[in-house]
């Protein structure tokens, strides 16, 4: 399903709609998009985002670039001598209270400065092991594209990093979500902010990005109708009311344009969904599941989120597979017809091949995870949409995942070298995965299946959470989006 933004707001919004807006903070949002999330954290690219198009948002605020090659923190500054040089002052407008907040924004951005400084610095050292002290976990090997430029910025993370969560709405839409299914990682995210345990604050004013809780899995059971074909209106008209009510509220929405603020969704309908609101889908940063580049999905702003299917809410059944030498089958994969890729593998190859082993159904007897622990690679294709929990089921089971799709991009794909520890097959090869399978020495399959159960931990949702986890990592690739941009009160 592709999705295409519309409007926020007509220009038939009410005076008073109009009145309401222009006691907001005339702001300035400045946004450079750095290679932060690029291998070597260093080469910048920028490119302008979003423009404001809501009658919410008053007229004098713009967006700009940002550019600070060779940054070094500095309390005031984000440039070196010879850098093209922006206004970054403070306009001191307002009341005291208004002042004191747009000192706290200054103080968030000095951090950010430094942060970005510190892992540039790090993303010099191109060793294989992180050079820094952790007493849990030390990032090494080729599964990081630069384990100690990670590691800094994760370590950075966990000492500055704030994040708001709205307290507007009313569960079940908003927050809540499904803990078990195939939307577990999504309910789980959204049940761990809520408890605030880890990165959450109660000011505002301290936040580096701001959540909207609501959840397009509970509209979809709440509100939307199935006799209606596929009419998604009801839902966008939910998430427009919300980010009018919450820009009403508070400052922030408007102050930004909606850039530090983040969505999680792992349903199919999350991008479309997010396409109701413009400036939403245009510039804020979209936690999704369905991380389809061919439908608006950008690397450089949104999230790339993990989906798995916890069907009684425990992954400790899923973890574990049979040494490599006892992995009899070349690739394995079973499940229904499900979209064209699919449609197309299981015509190629469904009972065709005993090394290829493809199921539409399972037969009676067999055990689709001992397939999975007994398999050398794990075909996961995507399905009408590109995100699979086959992917995470494969690395649960140390089976090397085959990723079968054109568009997706793959969760922690900033941090992590998926080619390391992945097999990616574009849809047109889908005739000849034997032979690229059987092309993979066996030294090299080894290395690959010693990386799947290294990369494990990345994936795991604990409850609670621990360091580096699915949920850390979810965190942070937030906080790398985080890092591309400056905002600045005017």
């Amino acid at each position: 399903m592709r999705a295409y933004p519309t409007k926020c707001f007509s220009s038939s919004t009410s005076l008073s709609l109009h009145f309401m807006a222009l006691l907001f903070i005339t702001s300035l949002v400045l946004v450079s998009c750095r290679s932060i999330l690029a291998p070597n954290f260093s080469t910048p690219h920028v490119y302008r985002r979003g423009q404001p198009t809501s009658s919410l948002d008053a007229e004098n605020r713009r967006a700009s670039i940002l550019r600070d090659e060779g940054e070094t923190p500095s309390p005031t500054a984000f440039f070196n001598e010879g850098d093209e040089k922006l206004d970054t002052k403070f306009v001191q407008k307002g009341t005291d209270k208004e002042n004191f907040k747009g000192h706290k924004l200054r103080r968030i951005e000095e951090k950010l400065a430094k942060a970005r400084y510190s892992i540039r610095e790090a993303s010099k050292i191109r060793n294989l092991t992180s050079t820094l002290q952790d007493p849990d976990y030390v990032p090494q090997g080729p599964i990081y594209r630069n384990a100690n430029a990670f590691h800094r910025s994760y370590l950075e993370m966990e000492k500055v990093f704030k994040v708001f969560v709205y307290e507007e709405g009313e569960p079940p839409l908003f927050h809540n979500g499904l803990s078990k299914d195939i939307y577990a990682t999504e309910g789980r995210f959204t049940n761990e902010m809520e408890k605030g345990r880890h990165y959450r604050t109660y000011d505002p004013d301290e936040a580096f990005v701001y959540y909207l809780p609501f959840s397009v899995v509970m509209l979809v059971e709440y509100v939307y109708d199935r006799g209606s074909n596929y009419n998604l209106d009801p839902l966008g008209l939910v998430v427009k009311d919300y980010i009018r009510t919450i820009s009403y509220k508070h400052p922030f929405w408007n102050r930004s344009l909606g850039h530090d603020h983040f969505m999680l969704s792992c349903h199919d309908w999350g991008p479309v969904v997010s396409s109701y609101v413009d400036l939403l889908y245009n510039n804020s940063i979209r936690v999704l599941c369905n991380a389809n580049t061919s439908e608006g999905f950008k690397s450089a702003k949104d999230v790339s989120f993990a989906e798995i299917k916890l069907m009684d809410g425990e992954v400790t059944d899923l973890v574990g597979g049979y040494p490599p030498s006892e992995r009899t089958i070349l690739a394995f994969f079973a499940g229904h017809l499900h979209g064209y890729i699919r449609y197309l593998l299981l015509h190629t190859w469904k009972n065709k091949d005993q090394d290829v082993q493809v199921y539409e159904e399972i037969p009676e007897g067999m055990s689709y995870y001992t397939k999975l622990r007994s398999s050398k690679f794990c075909l996961c294709p995507s399905g009408y949409e590109v995100a699979s929990p086959r992917i995470v089921e494969a690395i649960f089971a140390g089976c090397v995942p085959v990723l079968i799709s054109d568009s997706y991009v793959p969760p922690f794909s900033d941090v992590l070298n998926w080619n390391s520890f992945s097999v990616q097959v574009a849809v047109k090869e889908i005739p000849n995965i034997k032979k690229i399978l059987m092309g993979i020495s066996e030294s090299q399959y080894l290395r690959m299946q010693r990386r799947v159960k290294q990369v494990q931990g990345h994936f795991m949702p604990n409850e609670p959470p621990k360091r580096y986890d699915m949920f850390h990592m979810t965190v942070h690739s937030i906080w790398l989006r985080r890092l591309n941009i400056h905002i600045q009160d005017q």
